[in-house]
């Protein structure tokens, strides 16, 4: 088979030049005679009725396409079925999707069209002609032809180079083909491997060996980058197997329901034009999965009454799964049907074990719900979705999670709620305890399938002292909503006596409302009527502060320095600082009693040094917690219906506390997690300890430009009364950086190296208000012009002149250096800006 690539712009900008070429004849092409069908699929074919026909002849693949199908939309993904050692990407990951539809052409070939859907038009309005007109699906392909069927009413083309060859359907998108450092597939060491039909889909299987170009990093070991050599050879090249899938697009689409960005549903749009508008019009609808009523329960349904849908959500647990894990997976999916009684169903999600003597079934079919077991030593677990881009509509869904996710749940638990719950002090949970992590992990998953997204602000919507109210949590999650990704309750003291009950997520009382807004069927009969439905049920129920209420982080946020902190992952709470020392509470009782919980006959402390690393990374996320209140902005989305304002600055006693807890907790050296004793058993004092990498991490945010910019904004809108101001904050940290030179005592190394830094991050923020606003960067937070250098200037040369008073007072010699190190910086620095 011959495939034509046809670039859409170059062909555009030829036909735009052609009136300006010599008119001279063109020849047309000589078009050869199809040949009979007999002739090509011959009496070897092995054939095979599903969607359409597919037909084996030798090593040969066709696809014979009906009439009835050409110019139906269909949907083509590749997943990664199994992957080399070292691979980024792992085995079930979704390589490349996209919607292309099939139309005839002249000389016997079929167009391939790539399917966009950017804008559409009632048909009825005299603008719908000027859409039709503007607008085309560009030609990516085009195929030729090998015969007709044997009623002429069928197209037969040769797909086996389709599929081996790499093409922008069948092979990798362009990003993945970056991560993965493949380059064009080997023909001799690739092959199909089979092709099946089905009703609703054609599946197929190959074997590809890719060249490699710049190959992949491989995965860091537990004592840093992986040695040289560790992957595969440009030489050598790497193998995959891929299962390719067509499937085609819903015939009758499904009816849209509109998106609210105080509701968490991931999205999709399209553009309207109509006579009557004087802007253009966008249509924003949720993504969600097709859950219907059967026509003969309408009325029951309409009536209040609880209806089974007419095509339930099902997912299969994959048969390489452990067997004692099953169990809570199935219960893990099977939690959701309780949400969905809000909408008005019952058992509207099952899940099952794979039938594995049912040989009608295949577990590569894309049209199955599967949850995926992958034996990767990294751990992961992902919940992609495909949707129609017309509809939302999620077509194709799965659940993958690795071996290894295991013990990240494990050391999780462990560091977050060991203090806790005594079970979780040892290397090898009990099946209960491990199988109630599962089975929350699986079900935060399974929200994803359903359309939902993080929901990061349910969490602020908490009082702390519910989390260590033991009555409350036997009764309630810990957490309104599962969708925030936070693992355990790490708020939760020993002397709680909180049960495993209130220390893991449940599916919340947001979530039920989330699937009850998203999945009722109201009975509107257009998109309009339904729409102001659902709109009104968010003005009746959503208040700000109450248990439903949304936020996820918005779109070139950075994740480590949100502007909301009550949207952020890892928090717990309505008073992240009080949840933060609770946190560092639980990280002591941790640490004491690391070496005894990590504890395993044999190891030689690689199970100590990933817990003290997974306690680390829960120390960090506790200052990230903290200290994105500074400069914070609570943000709270409201209809022009609403009363009040969208955005709050952070309070500032808040702030205040925030910067007193960095003081106290961070600056000050953490000894606690500097425990010799631990360190010295799998850390060679050769590099910068973790913790240190996180103070100056913490730092580093705490006083970088884009921080204090928006706190000088804040200044300007709201007056330094009301707020934190920049000098309030460097009054404060200074107050804690410098206390002992301001009382003459000694001030160890770590806090030495911190003070170094602290002055070098101030500078460069001064430099930044120094410089000239860069006109080329629209929108890039400049501090020229403002206060903020004038404060700094100001507080570097408080600071010189405490150290150059503190000099006299102190005999070692180490100390005295330093303090006439950083006079001297602040000096040249403050010099400078004098001769400017």
């Amino acid at each position: 088979m011959k495939l034509k690539f046809i670039p859409f712009l170059v062909a555009l900008f030829a036909f735009e030049t052609g009136f300006a070429q010599d008119s001279a004849a063109v020849k047309k092409p000589v078009v050869a005679k199809l040949k009979a069908y007999k002739d090509i699929i011959t009496a070897k074919a092995t054939s095979k009725n599903g969607l359409f026909k597919v037909h084996k002849v030798d090593e040969k693949y066709y696809f014979e396409i009906p009439d009835s199908l050409l110019s139906r939309e269909f949907l083509f993904t590749t997943r990664l079925s199994k992957v080399a050692t070292g691979s980024p990407k792992f085995g079930g990951e979704m390589m490349n999707a996209m919607i292309v539809s099939f139309e005839k052409a002249p000389n016997d070939k079929l167009f391939v069209r790539a399917i966009t859907n950017v804008a559409q038009s009632n048909p009825t309005d005299i603008i719908s002609r000027a859409v039709r007109n503007a607008t085309i699906e560009p030609i990516i392909m085009v195929l030729d032809l090998k015969t007709r069927g044997t009623d002429n009413k069928s197209s037969v083309i040769d797909m086996t180079d389709f599929f081996m060859k790499d093409n922008m359907i069948s092979g990798f998108n362009a990003e993945a083909k970056k991560q993965m450092g493949t380059g064009a597939p080997a023909a001799d060491r690739s092959m199909l491997l089979s092709m099946d039909a089905y009703p609703e889909n054609i599946e197929i299987k190959s074997l590809k060996t890719y060249t490699i170009g710049a190959a992949p990093a491989a995965a860091a070991g537990p004592d840093g980058p992986a040695a040289p050599g560790a992957g595969p050879a440009s030489s050598v090249g790497v193998t995959f197997e891929i299962s390719n899938s067509v499937m085609a697009m819903p015939k009758v689409p499904m009816s849209i329901q509109v998106y609210d960005p105080r509701v968490g549903y991931y999205n999709g749009s399209y553009q309207v034009f109509s006579d009557a508008q004087q802007q253009v019009e966008t249509n924003r609808f949720i993504v969600r999965n097709r859950l219907e009523v059967k026509p003969q329960d309408m009325a029951r349904y309409k009536a209040g009454g609880l209806v089974e849908p007419k095509n339930p959500l099902v997912y299969y647990v994959d048969p390489a799964t452990p067997k004692q894990w099953r169990q809570y997976i199935i219960a893990g999916v099977n939690d959701w049907n309780e949400a969905f009684k809000g909408a008005g169903f019952k058992n509207a999600i099952v899940a099952k074990e794979w039938p594995e003597n049912d040989k009608s079934m295949n577990i590569e079919d894309a049209r199955y719900r599967v949850i995926r077991y992958f034996p990767s030593v990294s751990p992961f677990v992902v919940a992609p979705r495909l949707s129609d881009p017309r509809t939302g509509e999620i077509l194709q869904a799965y659940i993958g999670w690795s071996h290894s996710q295991v013990k990240t749940l494990h050391d999780w638990y462990m560091i977050q709620a060991g203090a806790a719950d005594p079970n979780g002090r040892t290397m090898k949970f009990s099946n209960e305890l491990m199988g109630a992590l599962i089975r929350a992990e699986i079900s935060r998953n399974v929200g994803f399938n359903l359309g939902l997204r993080e929901n990061l602000g349910s969490s602020s919507t908490i009082p702390i002292a519910q989390l260590r109210d033991k009555k409350w949590l036997e009764k309630n999650p810990f957490n309104h909503s599962i969708m925030d990704l936070n693992f355990y309750n790490y708020v939760a003291q020993p002397e709680d006596m909180i049960s495993r009950n209130g220390l893991i997520p449940k599916i919340g009382v947001y979530d039920k409302w989330a699937i009850k807004w998203g999945y009722t069927y109201t009975g509107a009969k257009d998109f309009e009527s339904d729409k102001k439905i659902r709109l009104k049920w968010i003005l009746d129920n959503v208040k700000s502060g109450s248990k439903l209420w949304y936020g996820t982080i918005t779109a070139g946020t950075n994740p480590s320095d949100p502007f909301d902190p009550s949207v952020q992952w890892a928090d717990l709470s309505n008073d992240p600082i009080k949840a933060s020392e609770y946190g560092v509470k639980n990280l002591k009782f941790a640490m004491a009693n690391l070496l005894k919980w990590a504890d395993r006959e044999g190891d030689t402390y690689y199970t100590t040094s990933d817990l003290y690393y997974t306690l680390c990374d829960q120390f960090s996320f506790l200052i990230r917690h903290v200290y994105s209140n500074v400069g914070g902005v609570h943000t709270t989305i409201k209809s022009v219906e609403e009363d009040g304002d969208v955005f709050k600055p952070v309070a500032k006693a808040t702030q205040k506390a925030a910067v007193a807890f960095m003081n106290r907790e961070v600056f000050n050296t953490p000894t606690w997690i500097f425990d010799p004793n631990i360190l010295n058993k799998f850390s060679k004092p050769a590099k910068k300890e973790q913790y240190q990498k996180m103070q100056d991490n913490a730092l580093s945010y705490l006083i970088h430009s884009p921080r204090l910019f928006r706190m000088n904004a804040a200044t300007m809108r709201y007056g330094a009364e009301a707020v934190y101001t920049v000098d309030n904050l460097f009054t404060d940290l200074n107050n804690g950086l410098w206390a002992e030179v301001k009382s003459h005592k000694a001030v160890d190394s770590y806090k030495r190296i911190l003070q170094k830094a602290a002055i070098g991050y101030m500078i460069k923020s001064a430099q930044d208000g120094e410089k000239l606003p860069d006109l080329s960067k629209p929108g890039l937070e400049e501090l020229a012009g403002t206060d903020v250098p004038v404060v700094l200037q100001s507080h570097l040369k408080l600071i010189m002149d405490q150290c150059n008073a503190a000099i006299p007072a102190y005999k070692d010699q180490v100390m005295v250096a330093h303090l006439k190190y950083i006079s001297a910086r602040i000096a040249k620095y403050l010099d400078v800006e004098k001769s400017k």
